[in-house]
């Protein structure tokens, strides 16, 4: 009998494609892309696709009530807006009724504030203050804060696969019995640091990104913050609440190959996709949906088809996309970002397109859902790869 799996009983989520589960599963429904350029703060790469929440620091400050001045990052800013959000869809008006924990993932942290005052505050030891909110720890802080919990807090940064660990240690943790509750997710802000980064890596696409497309040039980068509440089947029934999804299988593996590039077959997704299933009592048939990480860049995309058609063999594929067309790749909010899409698509029983897709991959012989396509969903796959080759599966499962 495969595991039932943790409950998920809340989701909030903040992205270029919407602020609510609402909102970014019509623009999911609609193939309506987020994607635009940077207004939010100066940068030679202003022409650059990218995924920004058309909100402005001063903006979010004003809706959490925080004072003009102060010191949380953006990146903060939107993980308490999205956690909090996660909370209110559960029902639930605060934490202290069980033991709650939280899980938050970061990769860059509150670097679009430091990176404001890194040549000042040697000078000005009153700037220190922002530039100690660059510390991923500090996001966690300050969420954890905001939601009540002064318990359990701990912060998971393996790049773009965090948030899927983030959701793994919770579910964990409650399977074990060592917590009630958790809040999962993760938060990450663009920042200057951030597209510099990326663009020195030179995997930026100066075009719309065509995930698992032949002729992809590469990503675009996003901001965003999703977030989502796990509880054990005790306290559902103690609360008597709804449940969204179930978590049922999730793994982690790494195929050691190199810092930025996966390997040529794709080890540490096989093995990441395998040791999910076996979590989760389930075979690669029973998959409705995969959600790929598909993030556009010809290492990924490649290797990430290599590995599904390991898991596959001479079996097809069930229907598969890529959703960072939506949303740009939000970085360690991804697989958040993913986990409240992957089960908008089992509420919904529907797989959502792959966007700018035009030409199959000549080494796959295999492409993705490039429309809207309605179907009974009963378990979806959701892939998270990050540097490091630090290769993370969560399944979420129908009740």
């Amino acid at each position: 009998m495969a595991y039932k799996g943790v409950a998920v009983t809340g989701m909030g989520i903040l992205s270029a494609a919407g602020m609510s589960p609402a909102e970014n599963y019509a623009a999911l429904l609609a193939g309506r892309s987020g994607i635009s350029t940077i207004e939010n703060f100066e940068t030679i790469h202003n022409r650059l696709p990218t995924g920004e929440i058309k909100m402005t620091n001063a903006t979010l400050a004003d809706l959490l009530g925080l004072p003009l001045v102060n010191d949380y990052s953006r990146t903060a800013m939107l993980g308490v807006m999205a956690a909090k959000a996660a909370l209110a869809d559960a029902g639930l008006p605060d934490t202290a009724d069980c033991r709650t924990g939280l899980v938050s993932a970061s990769s860059v942290g509150g670097m679009d504030t430091d990176e404001k005052h890194h040549f000042d505050y040697f000078n000005n030891p009153a700037l220190l203050r922002y530039v100690g909110s660059r510390d991923i720890g500090n996001v966690t802080h300050k969420i954890a804060e905001a939601l009540g919990i002064t318990g359990f807090a701990t912060t998971i940064s393996t790049a773009c696969s965090s948030s899927a660990n983030a959701v793994m240690l919770g579910a964990r943790l409650i399977r074990s019995g060592r917590l009630d509750r958790v809040v999962v997710g993760g938060t990450d802000a663009l920042s200057k640091f951030t597209v510099n980064g990326f663009r020195t890596l030179m995997i930026l696409s100066d075009q719309l990104c065509q995930p698992f497309d032949n002729d992809r040039t590469g990503l675009n980068l996003g901001e965003a913050a999703a977030y989502l509440v796990l509880e054990s089947d005790d306290m559902v029934q103690r609360r008597g609440c709804r449940v969204l999804a179930r978590v049922a299988g999730y793994a982690n593996a790494n195929d050691a190959f190199h810092q930025t590039a996966s390997s040529d077959n794709g080890e540490g997704a096989y093995l990441a996709m395998s040791q999910a299933l076996a979590v989760a009592g389930l075979q690669p048939a029973d998959i409705s949906y995969i959600n790929v990480h598909g993030t556009a860049t010809p290492n990924n995309d490649l290797t990430e088809g290599r590995a599904l058609l390991r898991i596959y063999g001479d079996t097809p594929l069930p229907p598969f996309s890529s959703t960072k067309p939506f949303t740009g790749h939000t970085l360690a909010a991804a697989a958040a970002v993913e986990a409240v899409y992957s089960i908008l698509a089992l509420q919904n029983d529907v797989v959502f397109p792959n966007l700018n897709f035009a030409t199959p991959m000549a080494d796959l012989g295999t492409s993705p859902a490039i429309q809207l396509l309605h179907t009974r969903i009963n378990h979806v796959l959701s892939n998270s790869f990050g540097f490091g080759g630090n290769c993370s599966t969560l399944i979420f499962s129908k009740v």
